[in-house]
């Protein structure tokens, strides 16, 4: 079997269809059928962080000189600027969001920043420790700096949407996205303008347009250069994956927009409806961390192993006799096949049983070795192999055979938006306890909530819990 044989229809193909929630694979990256952009670029990102950085910089830069006049500008300004790289606040925000909403997030890593810079001081050079009015008076000068640099910034960003707003279709059922459009067009200050309604039956209420098959999208994408999708209704990304992915490929920003529950609190906000942005690409900031951290791990952990894995090679051999190694296909990111490796511990009676049959773990016939193997997960660290090949991940979703991604896929909306991002060793699902013959509702959940919220400290978090799980081993 193939990827290609179990392609899903496409956005355009399901919006003509009458939106039939028909999804068996997830298409390759840059593929949708009868919705395709006429220009593929890079996908839309936010607004760019390199004038807040800047801003930070020169805050840090002023602070750091102030207090010190010329005793130790080179040090407080080389930490303080460094912590407002590092430190900086997520910038996924919403555009209406200005500096007011991040205020409180500004000033705690400035905080930081200065608490870190007393603690070098007082290591390194205790002879110009930083007494509590330097301190008060750093921490006051940047943060003023950082305020009044930042608030330019996001007024010369607010003024350029006023002028040139992003124009946007609203996705859901006819009635709530004429409403949330016409609420977000009496707000213009969001700089979001939408130009057009997708949905499933056209309805007479409403000034926009309302869109019915994947060509009348196509065209408006197109006509109106439009930026951003606004999803009305948490079910529509699941029915409209392959389209939403597609729009987001073609260079849309995809936000997920609460119309039930309006928002009268500070963050998160478009017109006063909850929001959040959705990443359906696979292209995502922070992939080459992600892969860097993939590489040195697997590479160090495969040389401090290699003398456990060939010994473990050694008695399977003797114990199982010849085919120490399991090959087998599984599908990887963007619905792409790939052979996994793992130590073999059960022998299927043919290729149709290895394909199809869900589990052997407590197969009474196993021998003793290759129960522990199971139990202990030694027999995964082949794995290792393909996660430095490039073929996984340290963490991701599990990869899984072919045959049970087409039938999980028809049965469990979302199990396919799961190949997103490269499958993994370990991951979110199962450091909760989703391993072996556990919910697959469950395990989508919580692949997808990996996915969607994505960070660099929560794959070391993961890796960290899993550690401690192997110190009580149950088995896969």
């Amino acid at each position: 079997m193939t990827a290609e044989s179990t392609v899903p229809l496409s956005g355009a193909q399901r919006l003509s269809h009458g939106f039939s929630p028909v999804s068996v694979m997830p298409p390759r990256r840059g593929t949708a059928p009868g919705f395709r952009s006429p220009v593929r670029g890079a996908p839309a990102r936010s607004a760019s962080p390199v004038p807040l950085l800047v801003a930070d910089g020169a805050a840090a830069a002023l602070a750091g000189l102030a207090p010190f006049g010329t005793a130790l500008p080179a040090l407080s300004v080389s930490v303080l600027v460094a912590a407002s790289l590092l430190l900086r606040p997520d910038g996924a925000r919403p555009p209406e969001e200005g500096f007011l909403e991040q205020l409180p997030a500004v000033c705690g890593r400035i905080t930081v920043a200065w608490l870190a810079l007393a603690a070098l001081v007082a290591m390194y050079r205790p002879q110009h420790t930083l007494t509590l009015g330097v301190l008060l008076a750093g921490l006051a000068v940047q943060i003023a700096a950082s305020c009044a640099l930042r608030a330019a910034v996001h007024a010369r960003r607010r003024a350029a949407l006023l002028r040139h707003p992003r124009t946007a279709l609203v996705i859901g059922s006819a009635a709530t996205a004429q409403a949330v459009a016409a609420a977000v067009l009496r707000h213009p200050r969001c700089g979001v303008r939408p130009v057009g309604v997708v949905s499933d039956r056209a309805n007479g209420t409403g000034s926009l347009p309302v869109l019915t098959t994947g060509e009348e999208v196509q065209r408006a994408v197109i006509q109106n250069g439009v930026r951003a999708v606004l999803t009305v209704h948490p079910s529509v990304r699941t029915e409209q994956e392959a389209l939403l992915r597609a729009l987001a490929e073609s260079g849309c920003l995809i936000w997920e927009v609460d119309a039930e529950t309006p928002s009268y609190g500070p963050r998160g906000r478009l017109a006063g409806f909850p929001c959040r942005r959705l990443e359906m690409t696979s292209r995502r900031r922070g992939g080459a961390g992600k892969r860097a951290l993939d590489v040195v791990l697997s590479g160090s952990l495969l040389l401090l192993v290699s003398p456990l894995l060939l010994a473990c090679a050694a008695v399977l051999r003797i114990c199982d006799g010849p085919g120490v190694v399991f090959r087998q296909e599984r599908i990887g990111k963007d619905g792409r096949p790939f052979t996994l490796l793992k130590f073999r511990t059960h022998r299927p009676a043919d290729a149709h049983e290895a394909a199809t049959r869900w589990s052997v773990a407590n197969e009474h016939e196993m021998r003793r070795f290759c129960r522990i193997l199971r139990r202990t997960s030694l027999d995964e660290l082949l794995q290792l192999w393909n996660v430095l090949r490039g073929d996984m991940s340290l963490v991701g979703p599990r990869p899984e055979r072919p045959y049970f991604v087409t039938q999980f896929s028809q049965k469990h909306p979302g199990y396919a938006a799961r190949h997103r991002v490269r499958t993994g060793l370990t991951g979110l699902a199962q450091v909760h306890g989703l391993r072996g013959d556990t919910s697959i509702e469950d395990r989508c959940r919580f692949d997808n909530a990996y996915i969607d919220n994505w960070s660099l400290w929560q794959d070391v978090c993961i890796l960290l819990r899993t550690a401690a799980a192997l110190v009580r081993p149950t088995g896969s």
